[in-house]
């Protein structure tokens, strides 16, 4: 008999509905009012969407298109501005 094992999901609850909000440019301080993440949660959740390019980010406005790099991602994670990719965005409205 065969059962029924879904694959494991590619996005946490917490990541789910940090990219519902990104449909559109969103600073850090907004995502974190709508989500309701701590600030450390939410950068740790961005991290891992910005490593799987389901989400890029901005800095140091809404239209400089920022590089992901690890090293450095945590001095400028707050002050950046983040928007899903069409990645991120099929993987949001396919879940």
């Amino acid at each position: 008999m065969l059962t029924f094992c879904p694959l494991p999901a590619t996005v946490t609850d917490p990541e789910f509905d940090i990219l519902d909000e990104l449909y559109f440019v969103t600073s850090f301080r907004d995502l974190a009012q709508r989500t309701k993440l701590a600030p450390a949660a939410l950068e740790q959740h961005l991290r891992e969407l910005l490593e799987q390019e389901y989400v890029k980010c901005f800095y140091p406005d809404p239209d400089t298109e920022q590089a992901y790099e690890t090293t450095s991602f945590g001095a400028i994670a707050r002050d950046c501005y983040y928007l899903a990719t069409k990645a991120g965005l099929l993987e949001h409205n396919t879940r």
